[in-house]
């Protein structure tokens, strides 16, 4: 929608610069011209790019706005909800089951009018798990009382991020304002644009943030989010009724002042050859512009065809939309989302019809039809296929089928999930490689394990084949740890590097039972599956002899976003093993800061430039936290001391089958975002546990115990030697980071001290 360069220099507007950019690139431009104060956020597919991106802005000065990395989706959306309330302007964005993790917080903040932006990058709910773009998240978003702008192409993200603003902080408004465009068709695909070169005009467009009150002004205190009882609550949803209707008659104002401004109009609805149109697409944001092509098409075959598209989706079009369908015959609905499975027909269809139902007078025939799940291409074809069956429906003058899929394929009996291998036998998992006896005057395991040579004659738990970066050392670490493990296990994978790798359908690198669930539930899913096993048996289902060991697999930020269902999974104390692979990131999507990065590490999301110095705060050590729920076993480990951890592994299966919940964190490498050589994962790993940074203990029955000592073995290095080896930290070593590396040792010192006093003391 970029607009002629001479058009706009005759019109004696702003100067704007002509590029070619992205619409996650054209999210973050708008938001460093608006200049937010505060942007709540975390990762995820394929919003990701607009917290990198601005990242990478703020470490070379180009923005004021504080980036604040949630725990979680829903933390996130609690950052955002607390700076609207203390009169900031706020910035979000997320996707798919990010936005459904935060959900909850949404009608929280409508419904107590606090305006910020929200990017909703769209994109496919699981399950099963899709990182691909369909309006599976928007279809719930548009039920949560906030104001929902749509855009079609990269110039129209960049211009609704400034509208937003405008909009939601109207005085007679006062709503939060998503932003949705799809999930890489429109994030990642990048097209012609323009925007101003001053971000001054964006923010006298702007003006200034006013708000009649916030919780940060002590000679004014208010109390924000009361309870309520009748009448309030429902005079309350009335009042939020009445900011819409506000904002149907407010929003055609903003777009027209904008449009003076820009050169770019945009009306509530637009309608492409609808003049005399007599069949008619409705479709959102992408599909459209490919819908215009076919329609031009038709156009010179005859066929008055047009197309319908939104540009604002809340508050509904109802009576742009029965204009727009006066003389029309037959219309059908594409729809990328199917989200009211059951009323043969998704959300948008019945409110068409039922704006439609509200004039008498209309005798448009409407049709549906679902298309695009999972980021399936809609081809010029497919709209061709929707306006045939507009064009046959309005030659019958019947429906013949109101509902139905468009692009749905049968099954191709040659991809029916196979096994390809045979699972692993009784002989093959119970080889008696490692005997765990107890040491009745101490109470605690005491560990003998065959040699190294003959623990490789353990059958793997992980085939080859799966798809993770060469010199990943998540399944090394993983299969070290198995190497521990008798007997049948059921695992259970977070969303990750690791699930991600070794499932895509119809393949499976797993030769034992395996169950996916997201970051933030795997724990108590575990648990579940755990506690109906044990059930059963109880029961007489299944035999009585039959003994499983439960273990998760978390890592990739699990135990971030997930922490808080395992602390729960721990104090519930069911008798299976949480396994975090540490590789210090959020790295499936993409090397983003998570709470396991280190102090001062380079990430997607903390940057280092003229400006920003990596992260700004130490990691989190999930290992103590977990020993504080007091559960039977933690421990750490390494696949660089292999013993060690075979022994570690062992120990948690007995008391992950005999007493209760056993956690443990293992050091893994990631060559790929750590800007480290493959061939030196090992010797990082090392050197990370000889310069005491990621120490080797295990905390059983609440007693430490520190299993490698390098200040005992004359290895202990600093932690200099450590990152020298890594290019994510290679700055850290330069003269004017000095006092970063001396932080990064203080504390590496401080918490190996504690360590060490806690080894020394039953009682710490």
């Amino acid at each position: 929608m970029a607009v002629a360069e001479e058009a706009l220099r005759e019109a004696g507007r702003p100067k704007q610069k002509v590029d070619f950019l992205s619409g996650n690139e054209m999210a973050a431009v708008a938001a460093r011209q608006i200049n937010f104060h505060v942007m709540g956020y975390y990762p995820i597919t394929p919003s990701t790019e607009i917290a990198e991106f601005l990242d990478a802005m703020k470490a070379e000065g180009e923005h004021d706005i504080v980036m604040i990395p949630g725990d979680g989706e829903h933390g996130a959306a609690g950052i955002c909800y607390g700076a609207a309330t203390a009169g900031a302007r706020v910035l979000n964005a997320t996707s798919a089951n990010g936005l459904m993790y935060a959900l909850e917080q949404l009608p929280v903040q409508s419904g107590t009018r606090m305006p910020m932006v929200l990017n909703l990058v769209t994109r496919s709910i699981s399950g099963p798990l899709n990182i691909h773009g369909d309006h599976s998240d928007l279809y719930f978003a548009i039920h949560t009382g906030w104001i929902v702008l749509l855009a079609r192409d990269p110039q129209a993200v960049y211009d609704m991020n400034v509208l937003a603003v405008k909009i939601g902080e109207h005085p007679k408004i006062q709503l939060p304002v998503i932003v949705a465009y799809d999930g890489f068709f429109t994030s990642h695909q990048k097209r012609r644009v323009q925007y101003f070169e001053d971000p001054q005009v964006v923010r006298d467009f702007l003006g200034e943030r006013h708000q009649e009150f916030t919780s940060v002004d002590p000679r004014n205190p208010v109390s924000i989010g009361p309870y309520m009882n009748e009448p309030d609550f429902i005079n309350n949803k009335y009042q939020l009724k009445l900011a819409f209707d506000e904002a149907r008659r407010v929003i055609p104002e903003i777009f027209a002042e904008w449009g003076k401004l820009t050169g770019r109009h945009y009306p509530i609805l637009d309608t492409y050859r609808m003049e005399d149109a007599e069949v008619a697409l409705f479709l959102v944001n992408s599909a459209a512009e490919t819908a215009k092509d076919v329609a031009d098409a038709l156009r010179e075959e005859g066929i008055k065809a047009g197309v319908i598209s939104p540009n604002v989706l809340r508050p509904f079009p109802a009576e742009e939309i029965r204009r727009a369908l006066k003389n029309v015959k037959a219309l059908v609905v594409g729809e990328r989302a199917d989200t009211s499975f059951g009323e043969d027909g998704s959300q948008l269809t019945h409110e068409i019809k039922s704006a439609l139902w509200d004039d008498r007078e209309n005798k448009t025939l409407v049709l549906s039809r679902i298309y695009g799940l999972g980021g399936k291409e809609f081809y010029p074809e497919d709209a061709r296929a929707l306006f045939e069956l507009a064009i046959e429906t309005a030659k019958t003058g019947k429906v013949e089928k109101p509902f139905d899929y468009l692009g749905v394929t049968p099954g191709d009996p040659e991809k029916t999930p196979v096994r390809v291998v045979d699972p692993l036998t009784k002989e093959e998992v119970n080889q008696g490689l490692v005997e765990v006896t107890k040491n009745e005057e101490t109470g605690r395991l005491e560990v003998k394990i065959a040699r190294p040579r003959e623990l490789t004659a353990r059958p793997k738990r992980i085939l080859s084949g799966h798809g993770a970066c060469p010199g990943c050392g998540i399944f090394s670490g993983v299969d070290t740890f198995l190497k521990g493990i008798e007997g049948d296990v059921v695992v259970l994978y977070q969303t990750g590097c690791a699930y991600v790798t070794t499932t895509g359908y119809p393949y499976s690198a797993h030769r034992v039972s395996f169950i996916h669930n997201l970051f933030q539930n795997g724990a108590p899913t575990l648990a579940g599956a755990l506690e109906a096993f044990r059930e059963r048996q109880r029961r007489g289902e299944l035999p009585p002899d039959d003994e499983l060991t439960f273990i998760m697999i978390t890592g990739d930020g699990g135990m971030d976003i997930g922490m808080g269902s395992a602390l729960g999974t721990a104090l519930r104390n069911h008798r299976l093993i949480i396994l975090e692979y540490d590789n210090q990131g959020y790295m499936n999507t993409g090397a983003q800061l998570s709470y396991s990065t280190p102090y001062g590490h380079r990430t997607s999301t903390s940057n280092v430039g003229s400006v920003g110095r990596g992260k700004t705060f130490h990691h989190k050590d999930t290992a103590q936290i977990m020993a504080a729920t007091r559960i039977p076993y933690v421990f750490t480990g390494s696949e660089a001391f292999p013993q060690d951890l075979v022994k570690k592994a062992a120990k948690a299966q007995y008391y992950a089958t005999h007493e209760g919940t056993a956690y443990g964190k293992i050091l893994i490498s990631c060559p790929l975002n750590w800007r480290s050589e493959e061939r030196l994962g090992t010797k990082i790993l090392e050197a990370a546990v000889n310069s005491c940074f990621f120490p080797l203990y295990e905390v059983e029955q609440g007693k430490t115990t520190i299993t490698y000592n390098p200040e005992d073995r004359e290895k202990k290095v600093p932690v200099s030697e450590w990152l020298k080896m890594m290019g994510k930290t290679r700055h850290l070593l330069k003269p004017e980071y000095a006092e970063m590396l001396e932080e990064i040792q203080r504390e590496v010192d401080f918490r190996w001290e504690q360590l060490k006093a806690k080894h020394a003391s039953p009682i710490l």
